[in-house]
């Protein structure tokens, strides 16, 4: 998966997660689990993408990078 795939990915999800919360502004409520998915799945596009970037800078090939687990990339500490 190339950089555009993960960013074409990640403008795919973030226009899904804006209609569901746009949804919810016009009285409906949203999907608690769909938007938890679309949330953690955006996580794992940005770590992917992160790891790419960075594999290339520091001369390693960027497809060697991975997606990470849900549990992985959302128990990062900041």
């Amino acid at each position: 998966m190339s950089d555009q795939d993960i960013l074409g990915r990640i403008e795919a999800l973030v226009a899904e997660e804006h209609e569901l919360r746009e949804a919810s502004g016009a009285g409906k409520a949203p999907d608690a689990s769909r938007l938890k998915h679309l949330e953690e799945s955006l996580d794992q596009c940005w770590d992917l993408l992160r790891q790419r970037r960075a594999k290339l800078e520091s001369g390693e090939n960027p497809n060697e990078a991975s997606t990470r687990s849900v549990r992985e990339v959302e128990g990062y500490k900041q």
